[in-house]
């Protein structure tokens, strides 16, 4: 059986932690920023864990990572 392939789009946007859960960046922090307040573009910074639903999915595209 040949090797499974990893989707490279997935793989540049996800990093698995120590435990194996997947770690994401937040969406919408590349430009319209001016009407957006400064806590929420501080959110917006920090990483953010994968959802359960997703989770499953995501382990099949990362099969290596």
């Amino acid at each position: 059986m040949p090797k499974m392939k990893t989707k490279s789009a997935a793989a540049k946007r996800f990093k698995t932690t120590g435990t194996g859960k997947l770690k994401r960046f937040h969406a919408n922090k590349s430009h319209i920023l001016t009407k957006k307040t400064t806590k929420r573009k501080r959110n917006l910074r920090k990483p953010s864990m994968t959802d359960k639903t997703n989770e499953k999915v995501m382990k099949k595209i990362l099969p290596y990572i």
